[in-house]
C-alpha cells in the first residue's frame, strides 16, 4: 500500500513547531508527516512553504511567524540566513543550551535505551569570537573574489567580511587575501574543473600566547606573487609568527594536503591548555575553543578520579592533549592514535612539558589496546575521545573484557555516543554521569563527556 504524503511542494501550511531536529531545525507535523524548517523554534506557530518533499519527510521555509518563541533573537550576522557556518543565532544562548541538553537527553533514551539525567550544559560567558582556527574556501563568482563558509548543504561560497564566531584577526587576514588576489589577478580554485591555484585560507591564533599562523592552500607547488603575499600579511597582522603554503593537489573535500612550505617565520605556533605547552602545526589537531577545552579536560580528570597509582589508556589520543592532563595524576598513561604525525607531535609535547610517565603508540585503538592487554598491561581507567563515527565495537568489547573500574568517554556526536553507551551497558557497565559542554556556540554541535563505571554484580 502506497503511503499518502499529505503535503505538496510550493504550497503554504500553518504549523505548530513541536520540537527540534538534531541539526537545529524546527520540527512540525502535518497529519503525522514530519517537516523540517530551518530557523523555526520549538513553541512557535508559523506559516511555512514546503520546498522539498521526500517519501517520509519534507523541508519547509518560514513565510511568516504567527506566534513567536520568547527565546527568539535577531541574528547579529547580516549573512546568517545564507551562510552555513552557524545554525542557531536566531535562538538566544539560554535557548541554545536548553536545546543541546535536550538533544543529548533524547538520544540517550531513543538510541542508547539509557535512563540517565543529563546535566545542564556547561556554556560560555561570551559565546562569540571563540574559534582559534578558521579555514575558508576561496573562489570566484561573476569575477568577484568569494571567501567564506559554504551555504548550508552546498558548495556555494557565501562571501564574508566579518565572522562573529572566529577571532577578529581572521576577518583581517581574509580582507588582506582578497585584496592580494584582486590586485595581482591570481587564479582561484574551481572545484568542478579542478583548476586554479588558491583553494583555501586557514588562520590559527593561539589563545594564551596570541601567536598567529596564516596558511594559504594551493592546488600545486606554484604560488605567484608569494613575496607580496608575505609582505602584506607581515605589515598588517599583529602577532603573526608563521606563514605557510600548504599544497593540496587532490580532487577532494579535504582542506589540507600533506605538504607544507614555510614561506616566512616558524613552522608552528605555541599555545597552552592549562599549564601544558603545545606546538601547533598546520596539520595538528587542536580543539578550536580553547577556553571550553580547559573545562572539558578538567571534567575528564574529575571523572577519572585518579589517585596516582592507576594505569590509564587514552584511546584516539591525537596529539596527546588529554594524555598530558591525565599524566599529572596517573602512574602511567598509554596514548593510542592511528595518525603517525599526531603521535610524533604527542611525543614532542610530552618532552617539552617534562612528562615522563606517558607513552604513545601508533595504530588503531581497537587493535593496539587488545595487544597491550595480551602483553599483560591492563588499565584501571580508559579514556576514549573517538571521531564522529564513535568507537568500533571490537574496542568496546576489548575494554569491557579488561574490566577497568571506570571509562571516561568524550564525544563530539551524541548519537554515536548513545549507541556506544548502550553496548557498554550490555557488557556490564553503567552510565553514571552525562555532562554536555558547549564547545561550538551558535551551531547545533555539542561535546559530551560521560562517566561509565563497572556495574557491581
Amino acid at each position: 500500500m502506497t503511503k499518502i504524503v499529505p503535503v505538496e511542494k510550493n504550497k503554504d501550511y500553518i504549523v505548530d513547531i513541536t520540537g527540534f531536529a538534531s541539526e537545529g531545525q524546527g520540527v512540525a507535523k502535518v497529519q503525522d508527516f514530519t517537516i523540517f524548517i530551518s530557523g523555526a523554534i520549538k513553541g512557535e506557530k508559523c506559516k511555512i512553504k514546503v520546498v522539498k518533499v521526500n517519501k517520509n519527510y519534507a523541508f519547509g521555509k518560514i513565510v511568516e511567524i504567527i506566534e513567536y518563541s520568547p527565546y527568539r533573537e535577531e541574528p547579529i550576522c547580516h549573512i546568517y540566513n545564507q551562510c552555513g557556518g552557524c545554525q542557531m543565532q536566531h535562538l538566544s544562548y539560554e535557548g541554545q543550551l536548553e536545546f543541546k541538553k535536550q538533544k543529548v537527553q533524547d538520544v540517550m533514551k531513543r538510541i542508547g535505551k539509557i535512563d540517565v539525567e543529563v546535566e545542564p550544559v556547561m556554556g560560555m560567558k561570551e559565546p562569540y569570537r571563540y574559534r582559534n582556527k578558521v579555514q575558508l574556501p576561496v573562489g570566484r563568482e561573476n569575477e568577484e573574489i568569494h571567501i567564506g563558509f559554504y551555504a548550508e548543504r552546498s558548495h556555494k561560497i557565501i562571501n564574508m567580511d566579518n565572522c562573529h564566531i572566529q577571532d577578529e584577526i581572521g576577518d583581517k587576514a581574509v580582507k588582506l587575501m582578497r585584496e592580494w588576489i584582486t590586485k595581482y589577478n591570481i587564479e582561484t580554485y574551481n572545484e568542478e574543473k579542478h583548476k586554479g591555484i588558491i583553494r583555501h585560507i586557514m588562520i590559527r591564533k593561539a589563545f594564551r600566547t596570541g601567536e598567529v599562523m596564516v596558511v594559504v592552500v594551493t592546488r600545486g607547488e606554484e604560488l605567484p606573487y608569494k613575496n607580496e603575499f608575505v609582505d602584506i600579511m607581515i605589515k598588517n597582522i599583529p602577532g603573526l609568527v608563521s606563514i605557510i603554503q600548504n599544497v593540496n593537489k587532490d580532487k577532494t573535500n579535504v582542506v589540507l594536503g600533506l605538504k607544507n612550505k614555510t614561506l616566512w617565520g616558524k613552522d608552528s605556533i605555541v599555545d597552552y591548555i592549562g599549564k601544558y605547552k603545545f606546538n601547533i602545526s598546520p596539520l595538528s589537531f587542536f580543539q578550536v575553543n580553547p577556553a571550553q577545552t580547559e573545562i572539558l579536560y578538567e571534567k575528564a580528570l574529575e571523572y577519572a578520579e585518579l589517585k596516582g597509582e592507576e594505569v590509564v589508556f587514552d584511546a584516539y589520543c591525537g596529539t596527546g592533549t588529554i594524555s598530558l592532563f591525565l599524566s599529572e595524576k596517573a602512574k602511567k598513561v598509554y596514548g593510542v592514535e592511528i595518525i603517525p604525525e599526531a603521535i610524533e607531535n604527542a611525543k614532542i609535547n610530552t618532552r617539552e612539558n617534562g612528562v615522563n610517565n606517558a607513552e604513545f603508540i601508533v595504530g588503531k585503538s581497537e587493535e593496539v589496546i587488545p595487544e597491550l592487554i595480551q602483553r599483560g598491561i591492563k588499565a584501571d581507567v580508559v579514556v576514549v575521545d573517538p571521531p564522529r563515527k564513535g568507537c568500533e565495537r571490537s574496542l568496546l568489547e576489548a575494554m569491557a573484557k579488561m574490566s577497568p573500574q571506570k571509562i571516561v568517554y568524550v564525544s563530539c556526536d551524541p548519537a554515536t555516543l548513545a549507541r556506544d553507551l548502550g553496548i557498554l551497558e550490555e557488557l556490564g557497565y553503567k552510565t553514571e554521569k552525562v555532562q554536555p559542554v558547549d564547545m561550538f556556540p551558535q551551531t547545533a554541535h555539542v561535546e559530551t563527556i560521560v562517566l561509565i563505571q563497572r556495574a557491581h554484580t
